[in-house]
């Protein structure tokens, strides 16, 4: 059984391979699976929490700079990133954009760990997946290409 599912891995892989340029292929898996994980695993329960929850993530970069009146709104920006910019990174709608305010929030949360002794293996794995969207963009295979396309058309 487990050498039937290597095969077929091995088979949808090849037919993804001859889909077109390989690189767009690696900016799909690579936005839909990070975008997926970084929904579930951390959006979906931030966003909905609420206000205490917003602000306790809030905390950790109005710790790092003051401001402490904007814990909730920075809360909430990281929670929105982290649910909303996923889901856009996923479908490679506003790519570079999410990409940029998810960055922004991984980049905090490696710090603020990082200055308490700590590091975050994960926080720092998705700053660099953003990054990486930030400079290439969304890829052939995303929202973002199927609006260029008809703007473009349109002109």
């Amino acid at each position: 059984m487990l050498n039937e599912l290597k095969k077929n891995i091995l088979k949808y892989l090849l037919i993804l391979m001859r889909l077109g340029n390989s690189s767009d292929i690696g900016i799909l898996i690579l936005r839909v699976f990070s975008g997926a994980t970084m929904f579930m695993n951390h959006g979906i329960n931030k966003i909905s929490a609420g206000t205490i929850k917003w602000e306790r993530v809030g905390s950790a970069l109005t710790d790092l700079i003051g401001f402490e009146s904007l814990k909730i709104f920075f809360g909430f920006m990281a929670s929105f990133a982290e649910s909303i910019g996923a889901i856009f990174i996923m479908i490679g709608f506003l790519t570079r954009f999410s990409s940029s305010l998810l960055f922004f929030t991984m980049l905090v949360a490696s710090l603020k760990d990082y200055l308490e002794g700590d590091f975050s293996e994960l926080a720092f794995i998705y700053a660099l997946i953003c990054f990486t969207l930030i400079i290439s963009g969304s890829g052939h295979y995303s929202v973002d290409n199927i609006l260029k396309k008809k703007i473009s058309n349109n002109s």
